[in-house]
């Protein structure tokens, strides 16, 4: 199936912009280390995650992403829309399965080159404040806090500090998001208003076969 290309995208700056969240003289410029992360990572572990004992890594004939501008945008767009892998899939031309082993081939790669770049995020007020110049005191105005702890469900939070991708990368570990308190009387007086009664439904059906 035909999927997004960089080649097709770039003509298009302003929407590559939204696709991405990076111009396109951004782009180019994560490139090398991107792509030099990459056949770094692919020259000791397999798509599927296991160790590389045998040959070596090539680009097969009909890749879904068969150049290093595609990887990129591909893992780019992942990260700025985060759309269902299915959805992702299809956007690029590969299904749900393909899709999932290549986000968790790429994020690591994506995170081992803006660290190359000096631009990986700032894990701690500290290394934030490092990198801005500044005092913590100064660097901990730029810096909202959530409103609920993320729960972490048993990880290893020295992990989390170390890589910031490892939520996204963890093929079956608990939510690292915010859990929605559901019993909380303003939140069953917002199900209640935005959930339809059988009655409505049923009306609806009926107004719907007059046409």
């Amino acid at each position: 199936m035909a999927g997004l290309r960089f080649t097709e995208l770039q003509s298009r700056p302003m929407e590559f912009l939204d696709f991405t969240s990076v111009t396109l003289d951004e782009f180019q410029q994560l490139v090398p280390p991107f792509e030099a992360a990459f056949h770094a990572r692919m020259a000791a572990w397999r798509m599927d995650g296991k160790p590389r004992t045998a040959r070596r890594f090539t680009v097969y004939k009909n890749c879904p992403l068969p150049t290093s501008e595609d990887r990129l945008l591909f893992i780019l767009t992942y990260l700025k829309t985060y759309a269902l892998q299915v959805v992702h899939g299809r956007l690029f031309g590969m299904v749900q399965g393909k899709a999932n082993q290549w986000i968790h081939v790429l994020l690591p790669v994506l995170l081992a080159a803006l660290r190359a770049l000096g631009d990986a995020p700032a894990r701690s007020l500290s290394a934030l404040a490092q990198r801005l110049g500044v005092s913590e005191a100064d660097a901990a105005t730029v810096v909202t806090p959530l409103e609920e702890e993320p729960a972490h469900g048993g990880t290893d939070l020295a992990a989390e500090a170390a890589s910031p991708l490892v939520p996204m990368t963890g093929p079956n570990g608990a939510s690292s998001a915010p859990k929605t308190l559901v019993n909380r009387p303003n939140v069953i007086a917002a199900r209640k208003r935005t959930t339809p009664s059988k009655m409505s439904c049923s009306s609806m059906r009926s107004s719907s076969s007059s046409f």
